[in-house]
């Protein structure tokens, strides 16, 4: 049962802004822009049979797979990336399940980010997918935001096939929040002044930071619309938000001033696998983590990219989940580099705390620009060898398959 409060009704054209600690923004122009269901429209782009059909991209549900992208056909039977293929196939067994084929989808995400940067060189990517682009200084040469927007979705829908979703606001909150509202092949502008009209309707989830457990604690405060949360007194909210009430009112009223940021230190690379049947042999395990640094390591070099912190991320059969990492005294991409890290990691805890795994992954995090910084792990030659190496492997493998060639084992 909900349990009604009794709110003082509070607006910004009626109380003064700081009275929420709310700062007035500097005017920007923000894009983000979404590729809709990249990899399953991957998939139906590369296999014209597949196109109007629920396809499921992810892995085997005798392998307890799960779901990493789904088509809009198969979103009807309500199926939903991250869910579990099993559960996937009973809600909507007529799908046709695809593998993931990560070099293809970021073959393509250059390509579409490749776009983005001859618009603006304000562009922070947040997934392989998604970006936000910043084109408050670019509309002299390109036209307004909206002309911008368009133009993109052009040049995206006729350079590689697919189509993407923009969205267009004065910040990056209000500029997701658009892009997700028309989906697919949405465009979607917010303004100054539409921006509480199209606020104020939406559930709470909406807002960032509101997960499932805060948006049930406002639930049972009678708060389900954003008008109904950003109208509730400060002291109530405070009882549900602790600390957060400014943030969280200032996105209710639509104002973010974060910046675009070109590269996210938060950013991170990894790849897992979830096992049919738990597995304690060291060999197997390695051998499963040897092909995980190979991936991740490749996909930092195709985004010219480098990490300094590796992960090994570790859950044993009873789902308790740990993680081991060390920082590398330089970034780097060099597999043969990460490959040393990995097993010295993976050889301490199998030492230490070994036991049947259902789960192992690799991670690298701490992410800058390809060549920044020293290279001092080893000396010049090595470093230039290794470097060889990869370059080789890279293009054998993008020609004939990831599974063309390998590495010896560690």
């Amino acid at each position: 049962m909900m349990r009604s409060i009794n709110r003082t009704t509070y607006s910004l054209s009626l109380i003064d802004p700081t009275h929420y600690n709310i700062q007035m923004q500097p005017a920007r122009v923000i894009l983000h822009i979404d590729m809709d269901a990249f990899y399953a429209s991957v998939e139906q782009l590369d296999f014209p049979n597949l196109k109007g059909k629920p396809v499921l991209v992810g892995g085997s549900p005798q392998q307890r797979g799960v779901v990493a992208a789904c088509s809009y056909e198969a979103r009807k039977f309500n199926v939903r990336s991250a869910m579990p293929m099993s559960q996937a196939i009973k809600l909507c067994p007529s799908a046709i399940m695809q593998p993931v084929r990560m070099d293809r989808y970021i073959e393509i995400s250059r390509q579409i980010h490749n776009i983005f940067h001859q618009y603006t060189p304000d562009v922070e990517k947040l997934s392989i997918d998604e970006a936000f682009l910043d084109v408050t200084g670019c509309q002299k040469l390109f036209g307004n935001a909206e002309s911008i927007g368009k133009q993109i979705k052009s040049d995206i829908k006729n350079t590689v096939g697919l189509t993407a979703s923009v969205g267009i606001a004065p910040n990056k909150f209000l500029a997701k929040l658009a892009s997700d509202l028309d989906k697919p092949d949405g465009f979607v502008v917010i303004t100054e002044d539409n921006k509480q009209k199209i606020l104020d309707p939406l559930p709470v989830s909406k807002i960032w930071g509101i997960g499932k457990v805060t948006n049930d604690a406002l639930n049972r405060l009678g708060i389900q619309t954003v008008e109904q949360l950003r109208t509730t007194p400060p002291n109530t909210l405070a009882l549900v938000f602790k600390n957060r009430v400014d943030k969280i009112l200032k996105l209710a009223h639509g104002i973010d001033n974060r910046p675009v940021e070109t590269y996210s230190e938060a950013k991170s690379f990894s790849a897992e696998e979830t096992f049919a049947a738990d597995i304690m042999d060291k060999d197997t395990l390695l051998s499963i983590l040897h092909n995980q640094v190979e991936e991740v390591s490749q996909r930092l070099r195709a985004e010219k990219l480098q990490a300094r912190t590796v992960t090994l991320k570790l859950r044993y059969s009873d789902f308790k989940t740990i993680t081991r990492s060390s920082t590398l005294e330089s970034p780097t991409n060099v597999t043969q580099l990460f490959l040393l890290e990995a097993k010295t990691l993976f050889s301490n805890w199998y030492t230490k705390s070994a036991a049947p795994l259902r789960l192992i992954g690799f991670g690298a995090s701490g992410i800058s620009p390809q060549g920044s910084g020293q290279m001092m792990l080893f000396n010049d030659p090595e470093q230039e060898k290794q470097k060889k190496v990869d370059n080789i492997l890279d293009k054998i493998k993008e020609k004939f398959g990831t599974d063309s060639l390998k590495r010896g084992d560690f």
